[in-house]
């Protein structure tokens, strides 16, 4: 299975040049913790967090206003290609300590955002079907 199958396409976008501010609005609005910052042709050039909000720009004291994303967003985030396997993500993630990776065509334009939680939805519900797989095999030759 791929990434792209997953993958949300509603994912928020942010461009570098835009506030701090703007961000921390756009996040309470969508009850986001992840924006995507994007260049003109949409490709991801950074990502920035509510985390990154707090510890990058508030606990320093910086005028959210005048603070651009760019001094912020962790950059040039690690992207993978929707085509990509499931285990591809899960293996990225783990070896980056990240819980969200954006989601690209091969021409690099964001298409998505593809989160940990995402992952482990679906696990759950291969894991519950294989378990249902196995009580109809033990129904079956118990009787």
């Amino acid at each position: 299975m791929s990434v792209g199958s997953i993958t949300s396409r509603s994912v928020q976008t942010i461009r570098p040049e835009d506030s701090v501010r703007e961000a921390a609005t756009r996040m309470r609005q969508g009850s986001l913790g992840t924006l995507v910052v994007v260049d003109d042709q949409k490709h991801p050039i950074g990502i920035v967090t509510d985390r990154d909000l707090v510890i990058r720009a508030l606990s320093l004291e910086r005028d959210p206003a005048a603070t651009k994303i760019e001094a912020v967003m962790t950059r040039d985030p690690t992207v993978i290609l929707k085509t990509a396997s499931i285990g591809d993500a899960l293996t990225l993630m783990r070896h980056g300590g990240f819980r969200r990776l954006p989601v690209v065509e091969g021409s690099g334009e964001l298409v998505g955002l593809v989160s940990f939680d995402d992952v482990m939805e679906l696990l759950a519900r291969e894991i519950s079907a294989v378990g249902q797989l196995l009580e109809s095999q033990k129904s079956i030759r118990d009787s």
